[in-house]
């Protein structure tokens, strides 16, 4: 018999906090017992028969498909389950996401008057998702007591951790619940501790609202306006975060517990994530993403766990029409996806729709910063399609046939990452918007050149960038919820937002 911690019996709740308080105990008596076994475990104790523990769970069950919404959830996305029968799922961190928990926990008694079950599910907790931040006992070992792990420990179970319920390609077999969540805790684990890997950051301090970009400027620029934004007392934001997890906090306010465990790193991570930070997580991260479609789908696979309320591509595009200058703002409205990195997982007859709340907040952003308007704004600002390929050098092609494709589909604008992250912002149901920047037009002979470049950098970057956060804090403004777009939910629909 494996080594279990004391077993937890399961319990029947109304109240949401006391559900979430159970989530917390069964959660943290799990990761207590691994930690212990694992510390017998360096000490040498084999430990025969295996040690276990495993996530908890909450699960609900209605009788009726109707629901008892007040005029607020009616309105609502999400918090609802799709109509009689069972419906669970297993839950990680519940320190990270407990606000997350209690307002999807609440939704679901007020919607469906049901009580919320919490227990001890069968499915193992990975020893290597046991580790706390800076916890590195596992590398005292030797390799041959490493190998022995496989034989004591549960490991990461890639089979737990697949997206077929987010790609709505999921079926319950016979007997079994239906998910109330996109994602299991493993696989929430298994991208939590992506993101530590990716962004050089811990994923406590990812705000609900993101900016990704792919190029340096922007970075630079933002890290500009947060350290400025820590030196204004009056600033709504309480704390800049940079990678190595190297906290400033705002002028006036203390430090806290753990902030001098920050340290730069010597090199930066594949795509530094930057945080300017609000009490109720409601401020902005920045990612440079790099080039290509490969990161931007890596990067927001991992995000989505995370359960943003927004995310937004600020970057360069390639200008498609001649009547474009260098400068000009590319909202798009639409993305024609030669990326091909989520043509399994997103079949390319799915439509990826623009989001009117998204496409307002931009658009009012751009009229904010440059005090344009009207024709005036037309000028530098033009909505249409936006083109994403996997091939940089696309122009070298001698037939000219993505010439004739992007000409078909009416592209204004080209790049390489912006219809990856909408494609997954609808896969995920995360809110996503794109506002480019014409940085060439290589079909009407203005390549990018080196010193052009840098100079059109310096120029655009500031109010690009300023755009960007002015679009998110207008959404923050109306309330997240409103952003919860229906338009990102199937009919058949996990009830977590």
């Amino acid at each position: 018999m494996p080594y279990q911690p004391e077993y937890i019996a399961p319990m029947r709740f109304n109240d949401p906090n006391a559900a979430w308080a159970k989530v917390l105990e069964i959660y943290e008596s799990s990761l207590a017992h691994l930690r212990e076994a694992m510390q017998k475990f360096v000490a040498g104790d084999d430990l025969r028969g295996g040690v276990r523990a495993c996530y908890p769970y909450v699960r609900v069950q209605t009788d009726t498909v109707s629901r008892a919404s007040n005029k607020e959830n009616a309105r609502l996305s999400f918090g609802f389950v799709a109509g009689p029968g069972r419906y669970e799922t297993t839950l990680t961190r519940p320190d990270l996401y407990a606000s997350y928990y209690l307002e999807q926990f609440r939704l679901l008694v007020e919607n469906h008057q049901v009580e919320l079950e919490v227990g001890t599910s069968s499915q193992p907790i990975p020893v290597h998702f046991s580790f706390a931040e800076n916890d590195h006992i596992e590398g005292n070992l030797s390799a041959d007591r490493r190998q022995l792990m496989r034989d004591v420990f549960d490991l990461p179970d890639l089979a737990a951790m697949d997206d077929g319920i987010a790609n709505g390609t999921y079926q319950a077999r016979a007997g079994e619940a239906q998910p109330l969540a996109l994602f299991t805790a493993p696989r929430v684990d298994y991208s939590l501790h992506r993101l530590r890997h990716y962004t050089g950051t811990a994923p406590e301090h990812f705000q609900n609202f993101v900016l990704f970009t792919n190029y340096q400027f922007y970075i630079d620029e933002f890290v500009r306006l947060g350290r400025e934004a820590m030196r204004d007392r009056n600033s709504p934001y309480i704390a800049f975060i940079e990678p190595g997890n190297v906290i400033t906090r705002r002028s006036g306010t203390l430090a806290h517990s753990g902030d001098d465990l920050g340290c730069e790193p010597l090199r930066l991570p594949q795509m530094p994530a930057y945080h300017l930070v609000r009490g109720d997580k409601s401020g902005i991260t920045m990612v440079n993403i790099g080039v290509g479609p490969a990161n931007a789908k890596t990067i927001t696979d991992h995000i989505a766990v995370l359960r943003p309320h927004a995310w937004i591509m600020l970057g360069h595009c390639a200008g498609l029409r001649n009547t474009q200058q260098l400068g000009d703002y590319v909202l798009a409205h639409a993305y024609v996806r030669e990326d091909h990195v989520l043509d399994e997982e997103l079949p390319l007859w799915v439509p990826i729709p623009a989001l009117a709340e998204v496409q307002v907040a931009l658009e009012d952003a751009v009229k904010d910063i440059t005090k344009m308007s009207g024709g005036e704004l037309k000028r530098i600002m033009r909505t249409g399609t936006v083109a994403s390929t996997d091939n940089r050098n696309w122009e070298l092609l001698p037939d000219n046939a993505p010439q004739r494709r992007f000409n078909q589909s009416r592209a204004v604008a080209l790049d390489m990452e912006s219809a990856t992250i909408a494609a997954n912002g609808f896969r995920f149901r995360v809110p996503y918007g794109t506002l480019l920047c014409v940085s060439d037009k290589p079909l009407h002979g203005e390549i990018k050149l080196p010193g052009m470049a840098n100079h059109f950098y310096r120029e655009r970057v500031d109010q690009h960038l300023r755009i960007g956060i002015r679009a998110l804090e207008l959404m923050r403004e109306q309330g997240a919820r409103k952003l919860h777009s229906r338009k990102l939910r199937s009919f058949s629909e996990v009830a977590f937002q």
